[in-house]
């Protein structure tokens, strides 16, 4: 089997590259150059069924991801289906499986059958929950879970003993808050062995290219606290992994880099610029940032304030944060939240970064709104169901006079004085 990356190596174009050139209104030319870069990656197992391919990369459209995910206290599935289903419909553009109870493989089968856009995971929460982390027993998952069809996994290659060693060096406040991460550093602290997906890189390599995985290199040291980002930890591992990223593009593997985390909001901009350049370009995968760490409850708008200074500053896919961030599992609305208001977060970006359509997406719906056209204003609405709801429930009366645009009533928060309708008027009749 041929990896895309190995095909775009080859100057081959893959169906998948053609469908994320039409999605972006790009040149499947420029598509295929840039996985050939590795600036560009499509997730693309061609053991999950019925995929679509989406791209993620310089130069596209900011992407969006949503998490789901059993745990021990709730192993149900169907509720995890219901909360795919609701980051479908808000426009997800990938899926992680990050469960952690139940029938771990046999949910992972249902919501990838369930899932026609890439979908992640992180395969060593499935080696912890069933006691495989042996050596072998984790690369075992690893191929499990290639085998069912995962597009692209989080590994913590970059948690070693050095890393873990400038940590210790630096103490943080927060310590070390991905799961994953944790998970790793307490294996090789306890065993005195150093990370095996470091250690035998070249293995997971054969794995992901066998099975054409996106790596996607997780950020085990990402700061869980303002006051320690961009400690010692934190860039260690990502000057390791940006020594990985050059080992996979040689096998031909396809990679992405994940980073922070929590990240004051006068951090987010260089720490970006700095991983593009330390990792190649490789695309750059980042849950928010959140710039504060006080808002639970509210840290899906947090993200999506760092959000957007972090996908303007380069990084090209967002990792939704949920009203119930460091609070406890979303519900299939908390999701819903999440994936919206990370999408406004990459959209905003896109128009900063001169994405085809991103502008043009606004300027619709300001010609709609100076028509007072409802409809049209409801179509374009990133959250088309919200905002009927919002402006059926409040309609407003009809305009001023009789010379109306024709297109509908004002709302109810301005009625009679509603500016548009006002200057609209007054300017087409010449007044003074």
């Amino acid at each position: 089997m041929t990896t895309q990356r190995q095909a775009a190596l080859k100057g081959i174009v893959t169906p998948q590259m053609e469908e994320v050139a039409r999605d972006e209104g790009r040149g499947t030319e420029e598509i295929r150059a840039g996985i050939a870069k590795g600036i560009i990656a499509i997730p693309f197992n061609p053991l999950h069924k019925n995929l679509k391919g989406i791209g993620i990369g310089q130069g596209l459209r900011t992407k969006v991801n949503a998490n789901i995910g059993t745990s021990a206290d709730y192993p149900d599935v169907s509720e995890e289906l219901k909360k795919l289903k609701a980051a479908l419909d808000a426009k997800t553009d990938a899926m992680m499986d990050l469960s952690t109870g139940g029938n771990i493989t046999a949910i992972r089968r249902e919501i990838l059958a369930a899932c026609p856009l890439p979908l992640g995971t992180v395969p060593v929460y499935q080696a912890i929950v069933e006691n495989k982390m042996t050596v072998d027993g984790m690369f075992e998952v690893v191929e499990d879970q290639a085998k069912d069809g995962v597009d692209f996994m989080t590994i913590h290659c970059g948690v070693t003993f050095e890393s873990i060693g400038r940590l210790k060096k630096q103490p943080r406040l927060m310590d070390v808050v991905s799961r994953g991460g944790a998970l790793m550093m307490k294996w090789i602290l306890e065993n005195k062995t150093e990370n095996p997906f470091y250690q035998y890189y070249d293995r997971l390599l054969d794995l992901a290219l066998k099975y054409d995985v996106t790596l996607s290199l997780g950020d085990g040291m990402r700061p869980g606290s303002i006051v320690d980002a961009g400690d010692q930890a934190q860039i260690q591992e990502l000057i390791i992994l940006g020594d990985l990223t050059k080992r996979a593009w040689d096998a031909g593997v396809q990679v992405i880099i994940e980073g922070p985390g929590h990240v004051p909001y006068n951090q987010i901009e260089a720490q970006i610029k700095m991983q593009k350049e330390v990792c190649k370009g490789a695309p750059f995968y980042v849950l928010g940032p959140l710039p504060t760490d006080v808002a639970p409850g509210y840290d899906h708008i947090t993200a999506a304030i760092g959000g957007t200074l972090a996908a303007s500053a380069g990084a090209d896919f967002l990792c939704y944060v949920t009203p119930t961030e460091h609070l406890g599992l979303p519900t299939p609305e908390d999701v819903k939240e999440g994936v919206i208001a990370s999408r406004i977060a990459g959209h905003c970006a896109d128009i900063v970064k001169g994405v085809p359509g991103a502008r043009e997406w606004d300027m619709s719906m300001s010609k709609a709104r100076k028509e007072l056209n409802w409809g049209k204003q409801l179509q374009l609405a990133i959250d088309p169901v919200k905002a009927k709801a919002i402006h059926e429930k409040r309609k407003g009366t009809k305009g001023l006079g009789g010379e109306g645009l024709g297109t509908g009533d004002v709302c109810s928060m301005c009625g009679e004085f509603c500016a548009m309708k006002v200057s609209s008027e007054v300017l087409r009749r010449g007044g003074a």
